[in-house]
């Protein structure tokens, strides 16, 4: 597989939750201006997008979205970059939060996300067998002594998770209690998920194989007060589980570690606004044995299929739990019709 990046192979996906993007292109211009971006700005927000000249955008709005007809799924929020997985008609997709710049490594030089993340998805993955040096696929690395010889090929890797340094992901109790702290580490470092273990994945820097894994990566979990801040949601975190779930069926690969990018802390000290009734903790206590022992039948032998059958045992097992797993699976199986109908297609 050649690791030269074609432009003809990928779609950037920014979801537009401010209105001025003029900071973030010009910081972002030597790594994404060769390539086609799609922007779908926020349905609830109202003033006009900002975008400097010199990129080759396509801007999705709320009245693009009437092209679906009627539906229950919300693309509003951090949600409505899932608009531009399903419009996207390229194989590969990266997606990158508007409050997030380009980072430098441990060298000082400006890393370049888009080559990276392309990395992890056209090297092989290794989720059956964990290699201590990392991901043996990157220059300088290998093999261990001991590694099998027989799973040395590796897997096609469908999803890379990337990290942030400055402002971390936390949940709103992290946040308050740690809220002067920035992470600052960058580790140079890729590594496989091994199979069985389940990840909170964040859409914060993240990238995944279209053609294939489209039709798992859906909004499907709505908390109640679901806002427009990252500790606000775990619509992405719960994507993830799914994910993870479906690629672990396949015999797929999910990388995370590189690239970094550096994550604007100007809604750090907004996390107490969300603390009194975020339920993100009850809601992940209960679907943390979920997906420890969810299991896919061998007859699930396609993406589409997994999603259809991890819907309908979300339904069966957490829905009477609770209200908003009952609405998540209804929206899993409407996203694979969608995808069916306005997604499929590839250029």
């Amino acid at each position: 597989m050649s690791l030269e990046i074609q432009d003809s192979e990928f779609d950037i996906v920014i979801a537009a939750l401010q209105p001025n993007l003029t900071t973030f292109f010009e910081a972002w211009r030597p790594f994404f201006s060769r390539f086609h971006i799609i922007v779908v700005k926020d349905p609830d927000l109202a003033e006009e997008l900002q975008i400097p000249t010199g990129f080759d955008v396509k801007v999705y709005t709320k009245s693009d979205m009437g092209v679906l007809g009627a539906t229950s799924i919300d693309f509003s929020g951090h949600s409505c970059r899932y608009f531009g997985y399903l419009v996207s008609r390229k194989k590969y997709v990266i997606s990158i939060d508007d409050n997030c710049l380009p980072a430098k490594d441990n060298g000082g030089l400006i890393v370049d996300a888009v080559s990276q993340h392309m990395s992890n998805l056209k090297t092989p993955a290794t989720p059956f067998f964990f290699n201590t040096l990392y991901d043996p696929f990157r220059k300088g690395a290998d093999f261990v002594r001991g590694y099998p010889f027989s799973l040395r090929e590796g897997v096609e890797c469908m999803l890379s998770c990337g990290l942030w340094l400055h402002n971390a992901d936390y949940d709103p109790m992290t946040h308050v209690v740690k809220r002067n702290q920035r992470n600052t580490t960058y580790v140079d470092a890729v590594m496989t998920v091994p199979i069985g273990a389940i990840m909170p994945v964040s859409g914060i820097n993240v990238a995944f194989n279209r053609e294939v894994l489209g039709p798992v990566m859906f909004p499907a979990l709505r908390l109640r007060k679901d806002g427009k801040h990252r500790w606000d949601t775990l619509e992405d975190i719960w994507n993830g589980l799914c994910a993870k779930v479906v690629c672990d069926r396949l015999g797929y690969g999910v990388k995370t570690g590189l690239p970094y990018v550096i994550r604007s802390d100007a809604e750090a000290g907004k996390a107490l606004e969300s603390l009194k009734e975020w339920e993100g903790v009850k809601v992940m206590d209960d679907v943390l044995p979920f997906f420890q022992s969810v299991k896919l039948s061998t007859t699930a032998t396609t993406v589409e299929d997994c999603v259809k059958e991890l819907a309908s045992i979300v339904k069966e097992k957490l829905g009477p739990q609770n209200a908003i797993f009952a609405k998540a699976a209804d929206a899993m199986e409407e996203w694979a019709k969608l995808w069916e109908s306005h997604g499929a297609q590839s250029s």
